[in-house]
């Protein structure tokens, strides 16, 4: 077997500390917070100077984790582009929810946009997309079975 488990999806953010309280209110768990830099982080990135604030939140089953992370040099060339759902390259993080409703709710204060609308399919799920930090694409699944 090449691959033991998928250790975590790493992003980058303009706004870190809006980051991790976006996570948070969706229910992922602060693992903790660090400042990152030194050859072995150039060495890894590509890029000379590196320094970056970095935070691993995780769900509340310890199965998956988000690292969030904000580059303070080399300064960026950019922004990621807010390209449709459908855009080859663009990644969907998706989490099972309690109550849709309730989450979108909770994350509009964290200046979350609907993509869409909430669909539900037959009597099995509800399901919708909504832009979060740095539009960041987010899938909330409802169980209803």
């Amino acid at each position: 077997m090449t691959i033991r488990r998928m250790d975590h999806v790493g992003i980058v953010v303009e706004d870190l500390a809006a980051a991790i309280a976006f996570f948070v209110e969706l229910g992922l768990e602060l693992e903790g917070e660090a400042t990152v830099g030194g050859q072995w982080a150039d060495d890894l990135l590509g890029l000379d100077g590196v320094r970056a604030g970095i935070a691993v939140l995780r769900t509340p089953d310890g199965n998956a984790k988000v690292e969030v992370s904000t580059f303070h040099s080399p300064a960026t060339a950019g922004t990621a582009p807010k390209a449709p759902v459908n855009t080859p390259g663009i990644p969907r993080l998706t989490f099972v929810v309690d109550d849709v409703a309730d989450v979108l709710d909770r994350l509009h204060a964290h200046g979350a946009e609907l993509v869409g609308t909430v669909a539900q399919y037959e009597d099995i799920y509800r399901y919708c997309y909504l832009r979060g930090p740095d539009g960041i694409v987010i899938g909330l699944v409802e169980e209803l079975q």
